[in-house]
C-alpha cells in the first residue's frame, strides 16, 4: 500500500468549510486541526509506514485527525468512522468538508484505523502523534522546567479470572498454539475427560469441595502432562509464549500437600497473571481501600502550560517512581547533563529512598512530599527516635542507645530487646515480646533531610499550589468511560499506545484553547 495524499484545494473555502469557520469558537480543536493539520501531520510524517508501490491509502494526515478526535471523544472505531462520514466538523478538520464520493476521500471502512494503529505499532516510532506534540511545546516555549507526575489506574478490557478458568485457558491456549503433530502429541498426554475445545469452565458440583478440590489436582496435572510433552521439541515464538503462560499459571496459586495433591493456597502471589486473555495485566491498588485490575497510565504535566509532556503505561502493580525516571527523561537525560533547575512535584508515591536518591544524582529539584513514620495504636514513632547515623547508634525516648546492626543492602536494624522488659515507657513504644525494633532505610539520611524540607510553610504552599493541576489533567484524559477509565484495548504495548495518543489528543485540545498558531516566524500563542 502506498502513501495517499490529500489533493489540494486551490479554489475558495467551501460552503462546509465556511460554516464551520464562522459557527466553530476560536478556541475549537476542530478549528485548530483545519488551520495547523498540513503543518502537524505532514505526509513525510507517516512514509515509513507505507511502500513504493501497490494501492493508494486513505491519506494518513485525515487519519491522523479522526484518530485525536475519536480518542476526545472516546468512540469505537465503527463509531469514528460514521463520525467522519456525517459530521461536517470532524471532516473540516481534515480538510474534506464538502468532499463527495470519487472526488476525494469521503468515508473509510473501520477497519482502516485497524490497519493504521498496527502499522505505527509495528514501526520504529509508534507513537509519533505524542511526540509532535511535545515538540510543538517545546518549540512554542509552553514546555518549561517543573514537572508534576502522577498516576491512575486504566481498568483492563477483560474480565479477571478465577485460578480454574485460568489453569483450563492456559492448557486450550497451548493447543491452539501448538502446530498439528505437536498438538496430537501433546493431547495424546492429557488424562481429564476433557477434549479442551469449549470456553469457559469445565463442568463441576461447585458446591462439593472434595469434588472442587479433585478438579484443581486435575487441570494442574494436565498442565505439567503438557508442558511434558513439549520436552525436546523446537516451540516457534507462539507456541513458546502459551507454554510459559501455562508454566506461570500453574505455578502461581498452587502448592503440594503432603499426600501429594494440588491445591490453590489462600492467599494471593506477587505479580500475579490475573487472566489468560491479557497476560500482563495485574492487581492493583491506588489505596489501601481501593484496588483495581488491569494497568496503570502515567503523567509528566507542566504545571504552568498544562502540556503533557511524557506519558507511560505499566501494569498495576508497578510502583509509581519505579516509572518516574522514565517520565522525566527530558529533564535527565540519559546522554548529558540535566536540565538546570528542574523540579519535580508529587505526591508521597514519588518520595520514596530511591527515587530521592535518583533526583538528587541528576540535579533536580524534588518538590514531593515523603511519608511520616508511623506506629501502630499511636505508640512512638521512628521520628521519635534519634538517629546518629555517624555513630551508628538509634537512642529511644528512655534514653536507651543500642548499636545499628547493618544489613546486607545497606541500611541495618537497632533491636532494643531486653531493654524494653523493664522500660517504663514499654506500652507507649511496643507490644512485642522481643522488645521495639527501630528498622534504618539504605537512604536514611535523603529520607529525613526530605521530611525536615516538607515542614517548611513556604514550601508546603509551593507544592499545594502546584501539585493539584495534575488531577485536572487527569480528568481531561479519563472524562470518558471507555478509552479513559477502562482500557479499549489488550496488552501492555497496545494500552500504551492508546493511552498516548489519548495524551497527545488532548495536548491539541490545550493547544486550541491556548491559541497556538503557526506565523512566518515560528508558532506562537496567539490568545483571543
Amino acid at each position: 500500500m502506498t502513501l495517499g495524499r490529500q489533493l489540494r484545494r486551490p479554489e475558495l473555502p467551501t460552503a462546509g468549510a465556511r460554516w464551520c469557520e464562522a459557527a466553530l469558537p476560536e478556541g475549537s480543536v476542530y478549528r485548530f486541526l483545519a488551520r495547523e493539520r498540513g503543518r502537524l501531520f505532514p505526509p513525510e510524517l507517516f512514509a515509513d509506514l507505507f511502500q513504493a508501490t501497490g494501492r493508494r491509502s486513505v491519506p494518513p494526515s485525515i487519519l491522523a485527525v479522526v484518530m485525536v478526535l475519536q480518542r476526545l471523544e472516546g468512540l469505537s472505531d465503527r463509531e469514528a468512522a460514521d463520525r467522519f462520514a456525517f459530521d461536517v466538523r470532524w471532516r473540516y478538520a481534515a480538510g474534506v468538508a464538502d468532499a463527495v464520493a470519487g472526488e476525494e476521500t469521503a468515508s473509510f471502512a473501520s477497519t482502516v484505523l485497524v490497519d493504521f494503529r498496527a502499522r505505527l505499532r509495528a514501526s520504529a516510532d509508534p507513537d509519533r502523534i505524542f511526540r509532535v506534540t511535545c515538540e510543538l511545546a517545546r518549540q512554542a516555549g509552553l514546555v518549561g522546567v517543573k514537572r508534576v507526575l502522577d498516576s491512575t489506574p486504566l481498568e483492563d478490557a477483560v474480565a479477571t479470572q478465577d485460578t480454574v478458568t485460568m489453569l483450563r485457558g492456559a492448557i486450550r491456549g497451548l493447543l491452539r498454539a501448538c502446530p498439528p503433530e505437536l498438538k496430537t502429541k501433546v493431547q495424546a498426554g492429557l488424562r481429564r475427560e476433557d477434549d479442551y475445545t469449549a470456553p469457559g469452565k469445565p463442568a463441576c458440583d461447585w458446591t462439593d469441595r472434595a469434588a472442587r478440590e479433585a478438579l484443581v489436582d486435575a487441570l494442574v496435572r494436565d498442565g505439567y502432562r503438557a508442558h511434558y510433552a513439549l520436552r525436546g521439541e523446537r516451540l516457534d515464538p507462539r507456541t513458546a509464549e502459551a507454554a510459559a503462560l501455562l508454566a506461570t499459571v500453574t505455578g502461581q496459586d498452587i502448592e503440594e500437600t503432603d499426600d501429594g495433591r494440588f491445591r490453590i493456597f489462600e492467599g494471593t502471589a506477587a505479580d500475579r497473571v490475573i487472566s489468560t486473555v491479557d497476560p500482563q495485566a495485574r492487581h492493583g491498588h491506588k489505596t489501601a481501600a481501593h484496588g483495581f485490575d488491569g494497568y496503570k497510565g502515567h503523567v509528566a504535566v507542566d504545571p504552568d502550560s498544562e502540556i503533557i509532556c511524557a506519558a507511560e503505561v505499566s501494569p498495576a502493580a508497578t510502583g509509581d517512581a519505579v516509572v518516574a525516571p522514565t517520565l522525566l527523561g527530558d529533564l535527565a537525560p540519559d546522554q548529558g547533563g540535566p536540565t538546570a533547575g528542574g523540579v519535580v512535584y508529587g505526591d508521597s508515591a514519588y518520595g520514596t529512598g530511591t527515587h530521592l536518591a535518583w533526583m538528587d544524582e541528576h540535579g533536580l529539584a524534588p518538590m514531593v512530599t515523603t511519608q511520616l513514620p508511623a506506629a501502630p495504636g499511636g505508640r512512638f514513632a521512628k521520628d521519635q527516635f534519634r538517629v546518629d547515623l555517624q555513630a551508628q547508634t538509634v537512642t529511644c525516648p528512655a534514653r536507651v542507645t543500642v548499636a545499628i546492626r547493618p544489613a546486607r543492602r545497606g541500611g541495618g536494624r537497632a533491636w532494643f530487646g531486653a531493654a524494653c522488659s523493664v522500660c517504663p515507657l514499654r506500652d507507649a513504644c511496643t507490644s512485642s515480646v522481643r522488645g521495639r525494633v527501630v528498622t534504618i532505610h539504605p537512604h536514611e539520611v535523603t529520607l529525613a533531610a526530605a521530611r525536615a524540607r516538607q515542614r517548611d510553610p513556604v514550601w508546603r504552599a509551593d507544592y499545594r499550589a502546584t501539585r493539584p493541576k495534575v488531577e485536572r489533567k487527569l480528568a481531561h484524559l479519563l472524562r470518558r468511560r471507555h478509552g479513559g477509565r477502562r482500557a479499549r484495548v489488550r496488552g501492555l504495548v497496545r494500552v500504551t499506545q492508546d493511552w498516548k495518543l489519548l495524551a497527545g489528543a488532548v495536548n491539541l485540545a490545550r493547544f486550541a484553547t491556548l491559541g497556538l498558531r503557526s506565523t512566518s516566524t515560528g508558532w506562537q500563542v496567539q490568545p483571543a
